[in-house]
């Protein structure tokens, strides 16, 4: 998205561009899937002052806006990546943290069969799998 029509959005919501909410986004943007730390750390390195409580309210700032999602990809803080991306299921490599992505209709037969047997709606957007990853595998890491 670009900065006139981040601006635009936030206008038409009667709220200002701030540097803050365009440094959040554009690392966002830029880190792929992150969590709010990881936005605090890269938008420090452009604006030392801007601290995590301004992170957090502007990552539910874009979420409202429909900007950014977020997803729960470990016990801690949730990851947030760009909301216009095509949906996709995370695959969470538990032994060196790298995040990969498949195609939601991978899970598609399951998601259906849940919704038919159990009438339960899958939220793909929001599903993470978690394993070990084909390097892991290969290097012998222990599961």
């Amino acid at each position: 998205m670009s900065e006139s029509s981040l601006a635009e959005l936030l206008r038409s919501r009667g709220l200002r561009l701030t540097a803050q909410r365009q440094l959040v986004l554009r690392a966002v943007l830029e880190l792929g899937h992150a969590t709010p730390e990881q936005v605090h750390t890269a938008v420090r390195e452009v604006a030392a002052g801007v601290n995590i409580t301004t992170i957090y309210r502007t990552l539910e700032l874009l979420e409202r806006l429909g900007l950014v999602t977020h997803t729960h990809l470990s016990h801690g803080s949730p990851t947030y990546h760009a909301a216009g991306e095509h949906q996709h299921v995370h695959l969470v490599c538990r032994e060196c943290g790298a995040i990969d992505e498949i195609s939601p209709e991978m899970l598609r037969p399951l998601a259906d069969q849940l919704a038919a047997q159990r009438g339960f709606q899958v939220d793909i957007g929001h599903v993470a799998l978690f394993g070990v990853c084909g390097r892991c595998a290969q290097n012998g890491e222990p599961t």
